[in-house]
This record gives C-alpha cells, structure tokens and sequence, in this order.
C-alpha cells in the first residue's frame, strides 16, 4: 500500500509589520499587503496612506508620520 500524506498549512501569512514589528491580522495582510507581507500598519501609519499603498510597500506621495510632525492624529513633539 502506497502512503499518503496530506499537508494541512495554516496561513502563509507574516502576522507582523516589517517596519514597526505590531500584529497584524491575516486578513489585513491579504487586503493591504504585499503577498501577504505588510511594510505599514496602522500602529506606524495613517490610514490615507496604507489604503494608497504604503502597507504592500508603495512609496506614497502623502507625507510619512513618522517623519513629518502631526501627521497621525496627535500634535507635534517640540
């Protein structure tokens, strides 16, 4: 008799942001990420920018948070 073996793979998913190391639900990465990797969430984004692209990688033309001050929903660090 022949043996055969199934493989059951759970989700290929990374369940983590490249750039911030945050959770990230599966399903987030199939949406905005790149083949199921995210390079932005929303922990280290603004969401402008992760549906425009950021999180599969895509440089965007709206200014990054990180760099410029006031930008995700706060007020700027003097």
């Amino acid at each position: 008799m022949v043996g055969v073996t199934i493989s059951l793979q759970s989700s290929t998913a990374d369940s983590s942001c490249r750039h911030c190391g945050a959770h990230v639900s599966d399903r987030f990465s199939r949406v905005f990420g790149d083949d199921d990797r995210v390079h932005r969430c929303s922990e280290c984004d603004t969401y402008a920018r992760l549906s425009r692209g950021s999180a599969a990688g895509v440089d965007v033309r709206i200014p990054d948070p990180e760099t410029s001050p006031g930008r995700h929903g706060g007020e700027a660090n003097a």
